[in-house]
This record gives structure tokens, C-alpha cells and sequence, in this order.
């Protein structure tokens, strides 16, 4: 089969990586299959630690986003190791607290939006200013979101502002790199997944049932859909598209209408669902 994506031999940078079941995981599994070359970055020691056997013998780096000037020593250190010019970077990074439980999102406390627009948004001006010099030309950028902005499910709490934010950096780093390079930025608004970040998220299995019967075709998505909508648009094959989400959610968010939602929905109080 022709390379279609032409990503072999190419490098790319891949942020997030928490275990198997993360979106980062997958993206970096499937551009190795492809051929290309993957650098993982890893927030902490503890977290490379855990990651010895999944990455063995591949260069892995430690980048704390919270941590101010944490970007440009990494970037430093990749070139150093001869890890650059990059192909493309993948920001597949984000962080609430929710350890005081689910709050109505006018109680969200000033420290904990902060801490989360740090590492989950703002995180990716800095490692796009910090690796600008480092990339190739025709890069590519791509970071994960969600599928709906405008009404997210209550247990996601503060997090969809911030995702808001996420994706509206993306379109103004198009923007702004577009003066001096073709780099391009875009965001893949992922609908929910079965990860070990979502599993944290207070009441998220029962969000995810009911999305699941919202999507056209009643089965929710695998993160390696996500993933190859990610090197779709890490390749030059998307050279058209910049500062966009794509969103990838089998239909979850045009379906809200759907008659066994409604029918489900309209039952009278106390009774039970046919056939049960």
C-alpha cells in the first residue's frame, strides 16, 4: 500500500503519554507504525518510571508544564540529544483538581482554574514559542479538546472553559505563526473516551453510557479514532486546514433528537423500560 501519509522517517514530538490507554499512547503507537520517529515528553521522573517497560529503548524527556521555563528546557535538551528539526508536536496534555468533588462552576476556586488553564491551555503557547525555532517548515501541531463546548456535561466542571480556551489558542497561534512560517495548529475535539485521566472525572462512566447511546451509530468512540484523525492532521495530506477543530464524536453531537433518547426520557416516573 503507497505511504499515503508520507510520515516515515519524519520526527515528531509527542506530550502526555500516561499509560496504554491514553490518547498520546495511541498517537505515538500509530505514528510508529507509520515509520516516523517519536519523542516522548513525560511530566515527572515518577511518571518515566512507570512508563520503563512501554518505552524502553525510546528517548523519553521530563517536562512539568506547570513549572515556568519548563518548555525551553526541553527543548533545549532535544536539540542537544539531535531530536530536531520536529516534524510536529502533540499536546495531549490537560489537569483539573477535582479532589474537593464536583462544585457548581461559580464555586470554582481562583487557584484551581489557574493551575488548570496553566497546564491544560496556556501549556501549548509555551511549548510553541519554546520549540518555534526547532521546527520544520511545513509542521504540524495538534492538540486534543472536546467535541462540545457550548454545553458540557456537569461532572466535566471548569474544564470546559478551559478547553474553550485551549482551542481558541490554537486558531491564534495559526494566526500568529503564520507570519514568519507554515506551521500549522489544530485541535481534534474528541468525544468522550474510555482513558484513566476520564475514569477520575467524578460521574464520568454514566456521562459516557448516555453519550453512547447519542452517537449515530450506538457505540462510542475508540481512542485510536481519535488518534488517526491526529496523524491525518500531523500530515502534510491536511496541509488545507488550520486553526480548526476537528471534531470526532460518530455523530454524538447532531443526534441529541434521537427517539429512543426521547422515549427514554418521556417515561412516566417509577417505571421501567420495556423488556426489563
Amino acid at each position: 500500500m503507497p505511504d499515503f501519509l508520507q510520515l516515515t522517517g519524519q520526527t515528531f514530538l509527542v506530550f502526555g503519554v500516561a499509560n496504554r490507554k491514553s490518547v498520546a499512547w495511541f498517537v505515538a503507537k500509530t505514528l510508529e507504525e507509520q515509520g516516523a520517529t517519536v519523542i516522548f515528553s513525560v511530566r515527572s521522573e515518577a511518571r518515566r518510571q512507570a512508563l520503563t517497560v512501554q518505552l524502553a529503548g525510546k528517548p523519553v524527556f521530563i517536562c512539568d508544564v506547570e513549572q515556568e521555563g519548563a518548555a525551553d528546557r526541553l527543548a533545549g535538551e532535544i536539540t542537544a540529544a539531535g531530536h530536531s528539526p520536529l516534524a510536529g508536536i502533540v499536546h495531549s496534555i490537560a489537569f483539573a483538581n477535582y479532589s474537593s468533588g464536583l462544585q457548581p462552576f461559580h464555586e470554582t476556586k481562583r487557584a484551581d482554574f489557574l493551575q488548570a488553564t496553566a497546564v491544560s491551555a496556556f501549556s501549548l503557547v509555551e511549548i510553541a514559542r519554546a520549540f518555534k525555532e526547532r521546527l520544520l517548515p511545513q509542521a504540524s501541531v495538534v492538540t486534543i479538546g472536546i467535541s462540545s463546548l457550548l454545553v458540557t456535561p456537569d461532572n466535566y466542571g471548569y474544564m470546559g472553559p478551559i478547553k474553550a480556551a485551549l482551542e481558541s489558542s490554537v486558531r491564534f497561534l495559526a494566526k500568529s505563526f503564520s507570519a514568519t512560517s507554515a506551521v500549522r495548529f489544530n485541535a481534534v475535539g474528541a468525544g468522550p473516551l474510555k482513558t484513566s485521566a476520564s475514569a477520575g472525572i467524578p460521574g464520568y462512566l454514566e456521562s459516557y453510557l448516555f453519550a453512547e447511546k447519542l452517537t449515530f451509530r450506538k457505540k462510542n468512540l475508540e481512542t485510536s479514532e481519535v488518534a488517526n484523525v491526529v496523524l491525518f492532521l500531523l500530515s502534510g495530506r491536511s496541509s488545507g486546514i488550520n486553526g480548526t477543530t476537528i471534531v470526532v464524536d460518530a455523530g454524538l453531537g447532531s443526534n441529541y433528537f434521537d427517539q429512543e433518547i426521547i422515549r427514554l426520557a418521556m417515561r412516566p416516573p417509577g417505571s421501567k423500560p420495556a423488556g426489563t
